[in-house]
């Protein structure tokens, strides 16, 4: 049964993601997996990069402007993404954490939270 809740609640901050990311962005990632890991939610989306971002991420500079461009984005609304997870949660976030990889078109975020969730949830 704890599984099927942890699963559950990965499946829906996942979505919960998706649907900011359309809203954003305009497109959300391809793929988008959530772990609960001890008191971190991480989220990892694939095929997070705009036609015009993979090609410029050809490029050692276009790489840097992207990287800084989705750093700048992702500032602007860790608010709202920390909003998310304490949401599904319940916790509170203490820290988040993000980066992208323009190589493989992937970002990782990572929610550092004031309960051991996974705990709860067992």
């Amino acid at each position: 049964m704890a599984i099927s809740n942890k699963k559950k609640l990965e499946a829906e901050i996942s979505e919960a993601f998706i649907k900011f990311q359309r809203d954003l962005i305009g497109r959300g990632p391809q793929e988008a997996k959530t772990y609960i890991v001890g008191d971190m939610v991480i989220c990892r989306f694939k095929g997070v990069l705009t036609v015009e971002e993979r090609h410029l991420s050809s490029h050692d500079k276009g790489r840097r402007i992207v990287k800084e461009m989705r750093e700048v984005l992702r500032e602007m609304y860790s608010e709202e993404s920390e909003e998310i997870v304490e949401k599904h949660t319940g916790c509170k976030v203490l820290s988040s954490h993000s980066d992208i990889s323009t190589k493989m078109g992937e970002r990782i975020e990572v929610y550092v939270l004031d309960k051991d969730l996974e705990k709860m949830l067992a």
